[in-house]
């Protein structure tokens, strides 16, 4: 199977749905002329013209608007943050148009729009371009948030995301769109809401999405050489959560890992430790632990990045402790 990167991939997505439907649009910053700040969308004007793929202004809340706008008259907007740091001055758009829409309508209006772009740190980039929103965006009903981790997911989770009906937030990391992996070259399409078991083991449920499955792939194939067995599930969306995976897994490992790239207090960790307490508590054979993000805002000297990401050493660390092993 041939390889290709994670930027590719995102591109193949967007060429093969605006080739299939010609309702699908892409709008952002830099995304036509400069061939996307990541040359996601390289190629792309050449392709499709000025009216489908569009340049805007540095005016986020604006362009969101627009997107929500057309989304509503039928056509299916594909609209690109250069970062989800910058789409907090597009939030208004996000959570009280294109979230709350069909519901306030009573379903008369479907807003099928792709809302993507990268998320939370990228290298030294400091505090207001290092954030991780997964959790934010989660906390709002009529969203749907997919964060895949490698280039085959990427592919098949974006084609979905946009024939999909609700509005979806689509977040992709600055440090994966060089990252290769295997991608058919036959369509696929990959179900929103489905996790995926990376790895399979018996000793501890090891759960993680986005850039830091790197992390928790790591984790596993360092315990791997001590004997420990880790398995592995990418949640690959975070709205909705594929709690069943999850929950099927710890009732076989009676332990469980969550490693996230966010803020500590109300992440996507917090929800899944409530669940399994809910509905697995009898299967546990030690508390859930959470490998974050430290409780502070990221600042610009890599010993301090450092400091402040999820690692492989904190996630061995926090594992060996549920597993009572030093």
């Amino acid at each position: 199977m041939r390889i290709i990167q994670f930027r590719e991939a995102l591109r193949e997505a967007l060429n093969e749905e605006m080739r299939r439907d010609e309702n699908v649009f892409l709008m952002g910053e830099e995304v036509a002329e400069y061939n996307g700040a990541y040359k996601v969308s390289q190629g792309m004007l050449a392709e499709f013209g000025e009216k489908r793929v569009i340049d805007t202004p540095i005016a986020e809340l604006g362009f969101a608007g627009i997107g929500v706008g057309a989304a509503m008259n039928g056509l299916r907007p594909i609209i690109e943050f250069m970062t989800f740091n910058f789409s907090l001055v597009a939030i208004d758009q996000v959570i009280n148009a294109a979230a709350k829409m069909y519901q306030m309508s009573g379903g008369q209006f479907n807003v099928p729009i792709v809302f993507r772009g990268p998320t939370a740190s990228a290298g030294q980039l400091a505090a207001q371009h290092s954030q991780a929103f997964e959790n934010w965006f989660a906390n709002c009903p009529g969203l749907k948030v997919v964060v895949p981790s490698n280039p085959y997911d990427a592919k098949g989770l974006l084609k979905s995301s946009i024939r999909d009906n609700d509005p979806i937030i689509f977040m992709e990391s600055e440090q994966m769109y060089g990252d290769k992996g295997e991608v058919p070259e036959e369509e696929y399409l990959i179900p929103i809401g489905k996790a995926d078991i990376k790895r399979e083991g018996t000793d501890v449920t090891i759960v993680s999405f986005g850039k830091i499955m790197k992390v928790a792939l790591a984790a596993a194939e360092e315990l791997a050489k001590e004997g420990i067995s880790a398995e592995v599930i990418d949640l690959r969306t975070v709205r909705p959560i594929d709690y069943p995976t999850v929950i099927t897994s710890v009732k076989k490992t009676n332990r469980m890992v969550v490693v996230e790239e966010a803020w500590p207090l109300a992440s996507i960790s917090s929800e899944l430790a409530y669940m399994i307490q809910k509905e697995a508590f009898d299967y546990l054979d030690a508390p859930v632990k959470r490998v974050t993000s430290r409780d502070v805002p990221l600042s610009y000297a890599p010993t301090m990045v450092e400091a402040f990401l999820p690692n492989i050493a904190r996630t061995i660390e926090a594992i060996k402790s549920v597993l009572y092993v030093s």
